[in-house]
């Protein structure tokens, strides 16, 4: 007997929270590989926070892996997303780079706006 490929239609989870344990719950479900990136850029805004005794730099690393947990929780925007960025890194037609462009920002325009939407509450 042979199994089938499990397909999944739209996002593999909800969309968490913008803290931290739930920002790194979700890139530790969706991207693992990424956890090492997200403790980075995590301490580094809160380092940053404190020079400048401002929230901002970690209300920014709160957007960005939001936007990141938006795009990698839909699989078949995961693939897009991944894709248009082999294609930006690889090919040497001009005319693929600047489709692959426009691929990347529709979809990081789509999840931001999942996460301005938790944002506002």
């Amino acid at each position: 007997m042979s199994s089938q490929p499990v397909h999944h239609d739209g996002p593999l989870m909800p969309m968490p929270e913008l803290t931290l344990p739930a920002l790194r719950a979700a890139v530790a479900r969706l991207a693992p590989g990424r956890l090492p990136d997200l403790v980075a850029e995590m301490q580094r805004a809160f380092d940053r926070a404190g020079q400048h005794g401002s929230t901002a730099p970690i209300r920014l690393f709160y957007r960005r892996w939001g936007t990141v947990v938006a795009i990698e929780r839909d699989p078949a925007r995961a693939a897009r997303f991944h894709a248009a960025e082999e294609t930006l890194h690889t090919s040497e037609d001009a005319a693929q780079r600047q489709a692959a462009i426009e691929e990347i920002g529709a979809i990081l325009h789509a999840a931001e706006r999942e996460v301005e939407a938790l944002e506002a509450g």
